[in-house]
Formats: C-alpha cells, sequence, structure tokens
C-alpha cells in the first residue's frame, strides 16, 4: 500500500481567522466595508475600496462565475498525486471579490470561463473543510 501524504492544510491568519471559521461551518463569509458597502477577499484590516477600517463579516450568496483556470496535469506536491488533472480556478463571486480554488465535480475537459459556479464544501479527510466550487444552473 502506498503511503499516503497529507494534503496542506490552510493556516488561518488574525485576520482570516473569522473566513476560516465560516467555512467550517459551511458559510463562506467575507469582509463587508460599513463606509462604502463593498466586499473584498483576501482579508485585511482596511477597506480595499476606500481604506475604511470600519468592517464586518457577512455571508454571501457562494455563487458566481469562472474567471479564469488552469488544469494541472503534473504533480507539485505528492499530496495531490490522486487528483490529477485537477482544476484551480479564479471564482469571480456575485459580490465581486475573486477566489481562487478548486472545481470539483466536473471533468477537466468540460470546464470553461464564465460558467456558472456555486461553493460546495469539502472535507480535506481531517475534518477540516475547505471550500470548493462545483458548476451548477444560473
Amino acid at each position: 500500500m502506498a503511503h499516503l501524504v497529507p494534503k496542506p492544510v490552510p493556516r488561518a491568519s488574525a485576520e482570516s481567522r473569522p473566513f476560516w471559521d465560516g467555512v467550517q461551518e459551511r458559510k463562506l463569509l467575507l469582509q463587508h466595508c460599513r463606509s462604502c458597502g463593498n466586499y473584498w477577499f483576501p482579508p485585511s484590516a482596511l477597506c480595499r475600496h476606500c481604506l475604511s477600517p470600519q468592517s464586518d463579516w457577512r455571508e454571501v450568496s457562494g455563487r458566481g462565475r469562472i474567471y479564469s483556470f488552469v488544469v494541472y496535469h503534473r504533480l507539485y506536491h505528492p499530496a495531490f498525486e490522486q487528483d490529477l488533472p485537477y482544476v484551480v480556478a479564479i471564482v469571480a463571486l456575485q459580490e465581486g471579490p475573486r477566489l481562487l480554488s478548486n472545481i470539483a465535480g466536473t471533468p477537466w475537459q468540460e470546464i470553461r470561463c464564465d460558467l456558472p459556479v456555486r461553493v460546495a464544501f469539502g472535507d480535506d479527510g481531517r475534518g477540516m473543510m475547505v471550500p470548493q466550487f462545483s458548476i451548477c444552473d444560473e
């Protein structure tokens, strides 16, 4: 039996902790500016649109479109060997921010830019949830 290498686990920073806590509850939370009303990602102390320090975390729809993607056929980390080939995409959320994630449940040959997607939370095998996206109907 081959030795399985565990996949790397995201490490939450003080600024990203609410995002990862939400993911564990199967919620997609983004920072929201109380001054200008925009959402942003990745998390930061100031709004990237107006530089206000006044923000909160809000659950978003989890819906968006594939903005760009790449198909990995080459192994760069031994933990992903069983996943080859796999898709890593930039997803443009309806609320504005773009997230880097993978597209699950669809053969890589069928992935195209502008396809509608929705968030789906996957277990990393050790009990930690990670946000993924799957193709959906509009």
